[in-house]
């Protein structure tokens, strides 16, 4: 599953290379404007492992913004499965914070927190929880009959019990809407750094852009897809491993 991914990314990448060189090619474009093969390479042996840290310094606010994010997802969504005033108004107000674009929110967030990590790991936690809180309140709003009727008859069912049933029920539901969060923690986080911040491979991709280096940003999204692909490859088998666990 692991190598899947990497494979995947690897032939969009490839894809999405040849495509360029495509349109250099037919459009005469100079090698200051797309680079040719012989310049990425060259370019990937120069900043290779400065991105390669890079990509780890965002990777580490991504990750701990989305574990902040299911957190929080799960809180509200426990919170708000029952059809009470109170659970009515916990959703309401999770889903009115984020109707305001993030591009709006974030010169408040930096001008407040300054462009250092809280700032970084704030922004990747708002764009990554809600639809994490979408799927969270759909799972745990939808009752498991079959299962929950017996409790219920006997007097055994708690809240606890509750969560816990709906939650193992849609298990590879919820695995899946956390990979597929892991993206957009990324995407937040590189964000983040590309407005404002100092550090993280968002912040590289900006000085590139700057110097209007199109292959130092080629190397940087390749660095970015590989890591992300094997970011959602551990989750994936980590998603599987508890099931099993919880199944035996």
């Amino acid at each position: 599953m692991l190598l899947r991914r990497i494979y995947q990314f690897m032939m969009i990448y490839g894809l999405g290379v040849l495509c360029l060189l495509a349109l250099k090619m037919v459009a005469d474009l100079s090698d200051y404007v797309i680079p040719g093969l012989d310049t990425l390479w060259h370019t990937f042996r120069e900043v290779a492992w400065r991105y390669t840290l890079d990509v780890w310094d965002t990777l580490r606010v991504a990750m701990i913004g989305q574990v902040l994010s299911i957190g929080l997802a799960l809180l509200v969504g426990i919170v708000g499965r029952q059809a009470t005033w109170f659970g009515s108004f916990i959703k309401v107000a999770a889903y009115n914070v984020q109707a305001y674009p993030i591009v709006a929110i974030a010169p408040i967030i930096f001008i407040l927190l300054g462009d250092g990590f809280l700032s970084r790991l704030l922004i990747a936690a708002m764009i990554c929880y809600f639809p994490l809180l979408l799927s969270v309140v759909g799972i745990m709003s939808q009752p498991i009959p079959d299962i929950e009727h017996f409790y219920r008859q006997t007097g055994r069912m708690r809240w606890q019990l509750e969560v816990k049933i709906r939650a193992f029920e849609n298990l590879s539901k919820l695995t899946t809407v956390i990979v597929g969060s892991a993206t957009l923690a990324m995407a937040g986080t590189i964000v983040a750094e590309f407005i404002a911040a100092g550090a993280g491979i968002g912040y590289s991709i900006r000085i590139a852009l700057y110097q209007s280096d199109l292959a130092k940003i080629l190397v940087a999204l390749f660095m970015i897809g590989i890591t992300l692909s094997v970011y959602q490859g551990v989750l994936e088998r980590a998603g599987h491993w508890v099931k099993q666990v919880w199944s035996g």
